[in-house]
């Protein structure tokens, strides 16, 4: 960690076409992960991006300032070295997700998950090709194999720096289906994280906001918007 905490020590920032991808270089020196791998980002776009946070750092380097190196970092050095682990347990998700735990009471929390939640799940029906069912309850009931098996596919199929992103959009939400519809773009990532917040916001408007979870709510908000933005750039 002490790396991250050095003074800033270049001039410039900028960025260079190199095998397979494009590098983001400091007065003309390659920039490296944490784990001294070199740091290939997939498009011209995300490289920008990381040139432009490093350009914008005051003496000291602070890693909280730049969201797309560290996501770059991350999917380098923690999600390729295991991107199948990683593809499975966020396809796991698909059998526990959180548009299919619906309540039996009250009524109009019901009501307002159906409205909600079912053109989620009838969206990943036609679009992923994977019907999972709503059960009233918390208690666990499988879905149907095929659709997870369709949905596991589709999540092994994402390279490292679009996994790292999906990884956030699905823990972030609960959800494997609202984390694909991110990803593809079914509605604008603030509906898509507002839907995996419905219980929680209903909770407010009967008892009030805390402001202590607010804000970590907003944090997270402001992580999945950004995992929104890095799987785009990928």
């Amino acid at each position: 960690m002490s790396e991250w905490k050095r003074k800033r020590f270049w001039d410039a920032a900028t960025v260079e076409a190199a095998e397979d991808g494009f590098t983001v270089l400091l007065d003309g020196r390659a920039v490296k992960t944490p784990a001294k791998a070199a740091l290939i980002l997939p498009t011209a776009r995300m490289a920008e991006a990381v040139a432009a946070e490093w350009a914008a750092q005051g003496e000291e380097i602070d890693p909280l300032a730049m969201p797309f190196t560290r996501s770059a970092n991350a999917a380098i050095d923690k999600v390729r070295p295991q991107q199948a682990e990683v593809a499975d347990m966020l396809a796991d998700y698909g059998d526990s997700d959180l548009l299919c735990y619906r309540a039996d009471a009250p009524r109009e929390l019901a009501d307002r998950q159906a409205e909600l939640w079912d053109p989620a799940l009838d969206w990943a029906a036609t679009a992923l090709g994977a019907r999972l069912e709503p059960r009233a309850g918390i208690m666990h009931q499988p879905q149907a194999p095929k659709a997870l098996a369709r949905l596991r596919a589709q999540v092994h199929a994402l390279d490292p720096f679009r996994l790292a992103a999906f990884h956030d959009l699905v823990s972030l939400t609960g959800s494997l289906v609202l984390g694909f519809a991110a990803a593809e773009g079914w509605r604008d990532a603030e509906s898509i994280w507002q839907l995996s917040r419905l219980d929680e916001l209903w909770q407010e408007e009967q008892w009030g906001r805390d402001d202590e979870a607010h804000a970590t709510a907003e944090h997270k908000r402001r992580a999945f918007l950004h995992a929104k933005d890095f799987f785009d750039f990928s």
